[in-house]
């Protein structure tokens, strides 16, 4: 009854679990507008319950701007956001959001560049608590095989304009709980490293900054790419596996993976192990 591979109308309730069970996917499989953000502060959390405020921060401005999607498109005005120029501006948004955040954690107001080469330099700041919903909401109007089911399929099925935000809610409560379990492992994980508070904190934060500094500048190169050789950003390479998200890979893909396996993972655990052997062998 439940086909989430290429869903159809069937009643309201089975469309709202069908759009419920999608955002759980969604939430689990890697997405350049979601994966990259999360991970960066939840990382800087560096502690689970920080970690999963974080997740939940994202989701639910995200769960917020499918709703009034959702609910736009039941009154038949998707088309707007189906527009090849609106996705690359959410790119180039996106990733200037991404940037910013990453020199407010960095840097703060009165410094005028990133300190992020390495996990000593220069004073940090927690990110601001407003900073994950800020991304969520404008995340959110990302599109792709999702939100071409909702807002192609599942939206206009609705009876009537009450209902018309119910699929995108639905969605975004599913992306919700997926979100917030990655953030409480991910500050679990980063709270895990045998350093001081404060080390913990320096590491942590640089972290988030270099992954959103690199995910956001590589997310601005997808949007310019897209704009000014569409054939480039267009490359994709098929799996043959019927899960949206996994189905296809592409340019955003591969950032996606180099950003937040490199930068992210691999830096963290980079400053750690040379912050540790210099405990052990002081100079």
């Amino acid at each position: 009854m439940i086909n989430l591979w290429n869903p159809t109308h069937v009643s309201v309730p089975v469309d709202l679990l069908t759009a419920f069970l999608l955002g759980i996917v969604h939430g689990i499989t890697p997405d350049e507008h979601t994966w990259p953000i999360t991970f960066a502060y939840a990382v800087g959390a560096y502690s689970t319950w920080r970690g999963m405020r974080a997740g939940l921060l994202f989701s639910a401005a995200f769960t917020l701007q499918r709703a009034l999607a959702s609910e736009l498109a039941w009154a038949g005005l998707s088309h707007v956001m189906e527009f090849p120029g609106f996705a690359i501006g959410v790119d180039l948004v996106v990733g200037a959001v991404m940037v910013i955040s990453a020199w407010m954690i960095a840097s703060g107001k009165a410094a005028p560049h990133l300190h992020i080469g390495s996990a000593g330099g220069g004073e940090l700041h927690d990110p601001r608590w407003w900073l994950p919903l800020l991304h969520g909401f404008i995340a959110g109007w990302g599109m792709g095989a999702f939100a071409a089911i909702l807002y192609g399929v599942l939206a206009p099925a609705m009876p009537n304009a009450m209902l018309g935000f119910t699929p995108g809610l639905a969605f975004g409560l599913g992306t919700m709980v997926t979100q917030v379990a990655i953030g409480g492992l991910v500050g679990a994980w980063a709270a895990r490293a045998k350093l001081s508070p404060a080390q913990l904190r320096q590491i942590a934060l640089t972290s988030a900054a270099r992954t959103l500094a690199w995910g956001g500048a590589g997310l601005m190169f997808v949007g310019a790419l897209s704009l000014f050789a569409p054939q480039w950003a267009q490359v994709h390479w098929i799996t043959g596996l019927h899960i949206h998200n996994l189905h296809t890979i592409n340019l955003p893909m591969i950032i996606l993976i180099t950003v937040i396996f490199v930068a992210g993972v691999g830096g963290f655990v980079r400053d750690a192990r040379m912050t540790a052997r210099r405990i052990a062998h002081p100079a």
